[in-house]
């Protein structure tokens, strides 16, 4: 029974992190982790 909720939870955990990501990427933001992700080109993210 554990293992169910364990692997339930990890799985709902990755589906949040890829649909942020999903959208993320759709308003164009191309450095997700840079705090100026919005503003900064592909050439100054770190």
């Amino acid at each position: 029974m554990i293992n169910v909720i364990v692997i339930t939870v990890l799985a709902v955990i990755i589906v949040g992190v890829s649909v942020y990501i999903f959208k993320q990427k759709k308003k164009g933001v191309k450095c997700i982790g840079c705090p100026h992700s919005g503003e900064c080109s592909k050439k100054n993210c770190h």
